[in-house]
């Protein structure tokens, strides 16, 4: 039988890499949150914590913001446009719609706008629904700051999220257009749900091709499809749930090369995010999957 730290850190594990990766986007720092946080918590006296949930999570977000901090510094050399590393999810996440809405593509690159603290506050409250004398002490700020920091990043947060409820049913419609236009050369399925001034974002991280800056506008971003058509056509489109909705990924000898996911708003594609870098995709197959 395990010990009661042990019972603890797995009972609410998938909690705390939630947390880590809403903070961080990518799974790989999360997991190395998850171990900082193990090697914490074996050296806390149980006796003295009225509540392991609340402690765990602290102790998760102290040490999140901490390499979040340093990942900022890294991303500033980041070659082209970052992207968060794409997550295998299983079906009851996107049954969840808000933690779907919390973990999407879209959302994440939302709260790569907010500073370390404002991201941190957002999540806990917002999505886990934390108090602000639980989030204080996670964040070591007092309560009355931590609603400043709410009310700021809530309308922040508010001003650049999807503009409606994102529905599974047409982020598969949208990929399914893509699928079409992929395997048969046509784009014309895929003009019908572009939104004039959708956005293409690719990750390469400077190691494989990507775009250099980000593709606006319906008309650019076909363009830049079209010549990328033949090279997807060379690899298999599989459908996958990743980051809570619907994507696609492209295989070439059975190994992943890019994972797409887009953002829907009114129906439309607004945001196609194809990441290519492979330290973000060599996780994609393992186990490690987020669940509620």
């Amino acid at each position: 039988m395990a010990d009661p730290a042990t019972e603890a850190f797995l009972a609410h594990r998938n909690l705390l890499f939630t947390v880590a990766y809403q903070l961080l986007g990518s799974a790989a720092d999360a997991e190395d949150v998850l171990q900082e946080t193990w090697l914490r918590w074996v050296g806390v006296d149980l006796a003295a914590v009225r509540d392991r949930r609340a402690y765990l999570v602290r102790i998760t977000t102290r040490q999140a913001l901490m390499r979040l901090r340093a990942l900022g510094r890294r991303k500033e050399s980041y070659v082209g446009p970052w992207l968060p590393e794409p997550l295998l999810t299983t079906p009851d996440v996107a049954e969840d719609v808000e933690l779907a809405d919390s973990v999407s593509m879209a959302m994440l690159l939302v709260l790569e706008t907010l500073g370390p603290a404002e991201r941190a506050v957002f999540v806990l409250r917002e999505v886990f629904d934390l108090g602000y004398d639980e989030i204080a002490e996670a964040v070591g700020k007092s309560p009355a700051a931590v609603r400043q920091i709410a009310h700021r990043a809530r309308s922040h947060v508010a001003a650049r999220r999807p503009r409606g409820a994102v529905s599974p049913a047409a982020t598969r419609d949208a990929l399914e257009a893509f699928r079409r236009a992929a395997e048969t050369g046509d784009l014309r399925d895929l003009l019908d749900v572009l939104a004039p001034d959708v956005v293409f974002l690719g990750d390469g991280g400077g190691v494989v091709q990507a775009t250099p800056a980000p593709v606006t506008g319906a008309a650019d971003v076909a363009r830049l499809l079209t010549a990328g058509l033949g090279n997807l056509a060379v690899g298999t489109l599989e459908a996958a749930q990743v980051n809570g909705y619907p994507a696609l990924i492209l295989r070439r000898g059975g190994e992943v090369d890019t994972v797409v996911a887009v953002r829907v708003d009114d129906g439309l594609v607004t945001g196609l995010y194809a990441v290519r870098n492979p330290e973000k995709l060599a996780r994609l197959d393992e186990a490690t999957a987020l669940c509620r």
